[in-house]
């Protein structure tokens, strides 16, 4: 049986907490955070014990697994230490590569796992996506377009609160980095980037609030990449064509539909028998891939296969992103 600390009881520390109660029975869980707000919250609504710190947490509960739910820029420190006292490390999603190859050097030294988080590769849509590319033997091209309004992200609290303030781990950025793996994955690596960052709100953010970006693939696959954090619905949207491929993806697990050349008619796709779905949240964000993420997590911990996304591949994404974003 593992013993799983998380640390940041934010929404994405909140989220992790309640999958793993609810899919891996047999994991016991605590939590970790500065904040007495977050500690009462968690341990009243999940019955968890809490710590307001990590040392106190592997003292008293004695974890083997940490899961790492902190604002971006603080992940770095907090997975060091964890694999200071030998725990296997879950990390959310990176903003910023400050630490993650003597992290991943620290993790294979000690034998332990480092496993870094990109979330929409499990989804059954993109990996379904990744199929039918795969399949094709044209050349491919695509559209995608992903927007969200800020201050809708958290609507519990401010945007000057939470990370996506900093520009260096700004809302445009978050996207960016969550949507390259899984393109990467279909359409193979980025050899050139072009990028038109434009600001277009009133939020007064600091940093670019959209961005229109042409992305060109090893494979030869070209593809035009929207990302904003603008729009006030939220939106994520995908056409991918060429001669022998046009399919649609609305974001949602009922929106994926593929041409019938044949019959000339659109076919709707079903991924999933049950997608699992927080209501707090926009429907295009479906939690079984979230569980499925974690379940690979902890296969990975226990010996049982390799981690698909390694400190390389994780690195690789923010180095294009920097290009993106033009530093």
């Amino acid at each position: 049986m593992r013993k799983a600390v998380v640390v940041g009881l934010g929404s994405m520390g909140k989220r992790r907490i309640r999958l793993i109660r609810d899919f891996f029975p047999d994991i016991e869980v605590c939590g970790v955070d500065s904040r007495d707000d977050r500690l009462a919250e968690t341990g009243k609504k999940s019955g968890i014990p809490t710590f307001d710190s990590l040392d106190k947490a592997i003292s008293f509960f004695k974890p083997d697994t940490g899961l790492v739910c902190t604002s971006p820029l603080s992940h770095a420190a907090i997975v060091s230490a964890m694999l200071d006292a030998r725990l296997d490390v879950f990390s959310e999603i990176d903003l910023i590569s400050d630490g993650i190859a003597d992290n991943a050097a620290k993790a294979a030294a000690n034998g332990n796992t480092l496993f870094f988080s990109s979330t929409p590769l499990y989804r059954s849509e993109t990996q379904h996506i990744t199929t039918l590319a795969a399949d094709s033997s044209a050349a491919l091209r695509y559209r995608y377009h992903i927007g969200q309004y800020l201050p809708d992200w958290h609507p519990w609290e401010k945007v000057g609160d939470f990370f996506v303030s900093d520009k260096r781990t700004n809302g445009c950025r978050e996207i960016i980095v969550i949507e390259l793996p899984w393109l990467v994955r279909t359409f193979g690596k980025i050899v050139d980037v072009k990028s038109e960052p434009s600001t277009i709100s009133t939020l007064n953010l600091g940093y670019p609030d959209s961005y229109f970006i042409t992305l060109k693939h090893e494979s030869g696959a070209v593809g035009q990449l929207a990302v904003d954090v603008v729009s006030r619905y939220a939106n994520r949207d995908m056409e991918l064509y060429s001669e022998d491929l046009w399919l649609h993806w609305g974001g949602t697990p009922k929106s994926l539909e593929v041409y019938d050349f044949t019959n000339k008619q659109m076919n709707s796709v079903a991924t999933y028998d049950n997608a699992i779905h927080d209501e707090r949240y926009s429907s295009n964000i479906v939690e079984n891939a979230y569980v499925e993420e974690l379940r690979d997590f902890f296969d990975t911990a226990d010996g049982k296969k390799s981690a698909d996304y390694r400190a390389e591949q994780n690195l690789e994404t923010l180095r294009i992103t920097d290009l993106i974003e033009g530093y």
